[in-house]
């Protein structure tokens, strides 16, 4: 892997990538993000050397290079996932290139649903810690050693300066942002009544099928990690009612500007 991370990075490098400050994820919710960023520079995911190529067609497949509030970032339009087929490796590939390129932080967004009835679809729920139910980890290879900690601390996987941030910037705009815990799970199937019960009981506030990777692999590569859930949907397992993607798409879009200004607000201050 440390010869694909090599040719990976030195080929960006050579398309103007050139020492971001901070990486962001785009997930369900924050696509439009796109449109606040001066690109400098952008390639096709299935242009750059083994990298994975996104098959979810609400998501798109480029890697952006550019400034936003005065800040060098590498923008992911379109992350992987592990019910696509790939490994956990391939998954979080992305960051180890990111943090080549010369990352501190790692933003991540997604679409989660709402456990906690407390919270409803169209709001925003800043992850405070997680569960990770996805059955396997993106550190359990051979040789993960020489890339950083086999036995990574995760005592705390989301920065708490930039938590505390974010919940100033959500208050100073009048942002409903809820705190909490997102449990992931593999997917693509959602949850059953039983299952939505079971992850009450664990204690999770928001379900989805995301970020956990990617957050671990931040904190084996010691990088800064924060992430925001767009709540799609509220799963109440006593009042479910046939999923409807289209309209979870739709109450990501209603909630985008939400999630933008909280972004953008908090890159200025990183």
């Amino acid at each position: 892997m440390i010869k694909y991370i090599t040719e990976t990075t030195d080929y960006l490098i050579s398309k103007g990538f050139h020492k971001p400050e901070i990486g962001i994820i785009l997930g369900t919710g924050l696509g439009q993000l796109i449109q606040e960023i001066e690109i400098i520079h952008e390639v096709s995911y299935n242009h750059i050397p083994y990298f994975p190529t996104a098959t979810v067609e609400f998501h798109k497949g480029k890697l952006i290079y550019g400034n936003l509030e005065g800040k060098k970032v590498v923008v992911m339009q379109g992350r992987f996932h592990f019910y696509e087929g790939y490994s956990l490796q391939d998954v979080t590939y992305p960051v180890r290139i990111m943090e080549k390129l010369g990352i501190h932080t790692l933003l991540v967004s997604n679409a989660a649903g709402a456990i906690n009835l407390n919270f409803k679809k169209g709001e925003l729920m800043l992850i405070d810690d997680h569960i990770n139910l996805q059955g396997n980890s993106p550190l359990a290879f051979k040789g993960v050693e020489h890339l950083g900690e086999r036995f990574t601390d995760m005592s705390a996987p989301y920065d708490f300066d930039i938590n505390s941030k974010f919940e100033e910037i959500a208050k100073a705009n009048n942002i409903t942002l809820h705190k909490g815990v997102y449990a992931s799970v593999i997917g693509p199937q959602l949850e059953t009544r039983a299952e939505y019960k079971m992850l009450k009981i664990i204690g999770a506030d928001a379900v989805g099928m995301s970020t956990v990777p990617e957050i671990i692999v931040a904190n084996h590569l010691k990088i800064k990690a924060a992430a925001v859930s767009v709540l799609t949907d509220e799963c109440d397992p006593n009042q479910l009612k046939p999923i409807n993607i289209n309209e979870i798409l739709a109450m990501a879009g209603k909630a985008e500007p939400n999630m933008i200004t909280l972004f953008k607000e908090l890159i200025k201050t990183l």
